[in-house]
């Protein structure tokens, strides 16, 4: 697991023991809480977990009470994802909800208000999303346990789940009450120490964007409207069902598991819109951690029943698999080990399905030990292990609570009521709750697609991560560059380029040697104003400061101005202006008079770069350029306009006899972005 103290990278910081160590431990104290909200003591199917939500079209509430129990989860979805830095207050407040319930498991007479049974789901959601912001912000300071809490969010319903055995714990009198309350109360306790650290909210814990930005929005309505999917399909009859594809009411009524599965289908699709609006990162991350969920549903199924009368082997087997994919996810290499996991977890399902000749309930049926504990410790880990890889590279965008939670959650809801279709046999499902697990070979694909999309969300997550630093990289050689640059600039522009400038001037006044010596002087003003500019880069497609280079030809008849903010062109283009540049000032030296002076101005515009060379010389007639092309005298011609025509620009001169001439070079974005 990645220690605490190792060294960072550029978007990790590490922290003291101090600081990770009460989040780590309000991590597992969470986890605890939804292995209560997981087992409930009285079953008579699956464990609710495990369980595919079943919609037979029952035309939505019809009381107050109905739209509470609807109502009252996304309200706690909602606040959770809304109040993220806060998290160990909503923890603890998750954790006061689960206390009614077990209250009740305590009082077998039902003398209790049926208000109370709105807390238990509505702590179930918000104990969700507060250990998913726990894992957030354990990323920022110790990425490993970070990564670690957000497997064991899927890890520890996992063993919820196995820890209830249909009507088994009925049986044991007040055992199931008496291990919900003593891990109710070891949760509290373990929330304290965090509640006492994060007493002003956990900054990290939050979206690294300001809270009333769209990003963090748009974050928190996707998540809010995943998790109310359920409230407008609720109104989907059986009748409006039918009404919808265009047969009859008996056609639909006759199979029930063709209408969950168009129910399922229109939960994916809404979804996955959602999942978009939050954008691309979220996207992936949500499919990835919803399918890593469905795969592990059908194997947990038959080898739990396969272990029903094997306690406590059923939920050590359990735990083992949620620790080994905690620890996978902690390890530097959690992205190629849960692959490698997910992998192993499908050659398995795959073996056990031929193995039994298309018949894997035969494990539930024998109860057969070894094959069933190995099935579930592989895909328990392997599901947890992808959930937790996924973790580092949604927590830095501040998305791994609203994703992991209810749009990955909602998702695996929608793909679990979808597949049933693929559960029939002679067109008809199976009459048992082994019906999923009859089709591992289902599971083994999406456990297949799982490693897949983790690998492809790790090999992305690197790339940006490289991106950034070489982005950084270059950012800091710029800025140093430039300093340097400046600083020369500062010293040599008031002493070496004066006098090479005075030489070049006054040189030809000395005759013919005095000649020689201004060119030369000439020459070598413009190769140390090139030196002081930087070297230009050999690369087309690399960005180039056009500041700099045009600040090089700046001299004591010649002023440049140019913007606070680098103006940036490739290289190559950059090059093209600073040569109409020199061609302009060129024509000032030679035609505007002995004493006449240039202004240079550089404006970086929203669409385009404007440069404007004016000065105040002799002028021309407005027909002169005509006139010179026409005889042969191509300078403004190829050297100005066809240089910055060759870069999508224009080029206009506006001139008057006895009052300066004005050039200036236009260059629209568009045509930069094309270079």
């Amino acid at each position: 697991m990645d220690a605490p103290t190792a060294q960072p990278s550029p978007a990790v910081v590490a922290a003291p023991a101090s600081r990770w160590l009460p989040t780590a431990l309000a991590g597992v104290a969470g986890c605890l809480l939804l292995v209560v909200a997981t087992s409930p003591p009285a079953v008579a199917g699956l464990p609710p977990f495990l369980d595919t939500p079943i919609d037979n079209g029952n035309g939505g509430p019809s009381n107050l009470r109905d739209w509470l129990f609807l109502l009252v989860p996304v309200v706690a979805t909602a606040l959770g994802l809304t109040l993220l830095r806060w998290w160990p207050y909503l923890l603890a407040a998750a954790a006061l909800m689960v206390v009614p319930g077990v209250v009740m498991e305590w009082d077998f007479t039902g003398a209790y208000p049926w208000v109370l049974a709105l807390l238990p789901p509505a702590g179930y959601a918000l104990a969700i999303i507060a250990l998913l912001a726990c894992a957030q912000g354990l990323t920022r300071t110790a990425v490993g346990w970070g990564a670690c809490v957000a497997a064991l969010t899927l890890g520890s319903r996992l063993v919820g789940a196995a820890m209830t055995d249909g009507v088994g714990w009925l049986l044991s009198g007040h055992e199931p009450a008496a291990w919900h309350s003593v891990l109710v109360g070891v949760s509290l306790a373990g929330l304290v120490p965090a509640v006492w650290f994060h007493r002003r909210g956990d900054s990290a814990a939050a979206s690294p964007a300001d809270s009333r930005s769209w990003r963090r929005v748009r974050l928190v309505v996707a998540g809010t409207l995943a998790a109310s999917v359920s409230i407008p399909l609720s109104f989907l009859t059986t009748q409006s069902l039918a009404n919808l594809l265009g047969v009859t009411w008996s056609a639909v009524a006759r199979h029930g598991f063709a209408q969950t599965a168009v129910i399922g289908a229109i939960t994916l699709v809404t979804v996955t819109l959602l999942a978009m609006l939050a954008g691309l990162w979220p996207l992936a991350g949500a499919i990835t951690a919803a399918v890593a969920q469905m795969a592990v549903i059908a194997p947990a199924i038959l080898t739990i029943t396969a272990l029903s009368y094997n306690d406590p082997l059923r939920w050590l087997a359990t735990l083992a698999g949620a620790a080994l994919g905690a620890t996978v996810a902690g390890s530097r290499l959690r992205v190629p080990l849960a692959a490698t996991l997910a992998i192993l977890a499908a050659m398995a399902l795959f073996i056990a399905y031929g193995a039994t000749t298309g018949n894997p309930e035969k494990l539930a049926d024998q109860r057969i030990v070894i094959p069933s504990v190995l099935i579930l410790v592989l895909s328990a880990s392997a599901s947890g292990a992808v959930i937790g890889a996924a973790a580092p590279a949604l927590a830095s965008r501040g998305a791994l609570p609203a994703v992991v939670g209810p749009l990955a959650g909602t998702l695996a809801i929608g793909g679990l009521q979808t597949i049933q279709v693929t559960y029939l046999k002679d067109g008809e499902p199976e009459p048992s709750i082994l019906s999923p697990a009859v089709h591992l070979t289902t599971s083994g694909v999406l456990m297949l697609v799982a490693g897949a999309s983790i690998g492809g969300l790790g090999f992305a997550q690197l790339l940006a991560a490289r991106r950034a630093e070489r982005k950084h990289a270059e950012q800091i050689r710029r800025e140093a560059a430039a300093a340097e640059r400046d600083r020369l600039g500062r010293s040599i522009h008031d002493g070496v380029l004066q006098v090479l400038a005075l030489v070049q001037r006054q040189g030809s006044e000395l005759g013919a040697e005095g000649s020689e010596l201004a060119a030369l002087a000439g020459e070598q003003e413009v190769a140390l104003r090139g030196l002081l500019a930087g070297a230009a880069s050999t690369d087309s497609g690399a960005a180039e400061d056009l500041r700099g280079l045009v600040q090089a030809l700046a001299a004591p008849d010649v002023e440049v101005a140019t913007p606070a903010q680098a103006v940036e062109l490739p290289s190559v283009i950059a090059a093209e202006v600073v040569a109409a540049v020199r061609a302009a000032l060129d024509n000032v030296r030679k035609h505007a008079g002995a004493d006449a002076r240039a202004w240079i101005l550089l404006e970086d515009e929203q669409d385009g770069v404007r440069v404007t060379i004016r000065d105040d010389g002799v002028g021309f007639p407005p027909e002169r350029p005509g006139e010179a092309a026409a005889a042969g005298r191509l300078g403004i011609a190829q050297s100005m306009r066809g240089r910055i025509a060759d870069c999508g620009g224009t080029t206009t001169i506006e001139s008057q006899l006895g009052e300066g001439t004005e050039v200036e070079f236009w260059i629209p974005r568009a045509r930069q972005a094309r270079r």
